[in-house]
């Protein structure tokens, strides 16, 4: 799977600066999962509505990646967070992914 970073209307990735703001041993982690996301393995993944599923990091603060399937090989990553952050991020996440698929079908 390929992935990519969702881009807001202003060319920002929400994702990239929630990673940027990690610490190291944080940031090592979520490579790790995002490279594990990359080879289709996704045992550590529940959905969680809206087209949106959510990547379980048990380490520290229980980190999250959140993300969408555009077709069999195409991966949108919209949001990170925290266990303890979770409805919140799970909500962004969700808002960011059809603003996503909207775009995309106006051809944006």
């Amino acid at each position: 799977m390929r992935i990519v970073e969702y881009l807001d209307e202003a060319e920002r990735s929400p994702f990239a600066g929630w990673f940027d703001g990690l610490d190291a041993q944080a940031a090592a982690k979520i490579a790790v999962a995002l490279t594990r996301i990359e080879a289709s393995n996704l045992s550590n993944v529940k959905p969680v509505g809206g087209g949106v599923a959510e990547f379980r990091i048990q380490w520290g603060a229980g980190y999250r990646i959140y993300f969408g399937q555009d077709g069999d090989e195409l991966v949108i990553l919209p949001a990170g967070g925290t266990k303890r952050r979770q409805q919140q991020d799970i909500t962004q996440a969700r808002q960011r992914w059809a603003d996503y698929k909207q775009r995309k079908k106006e051809g944006n």
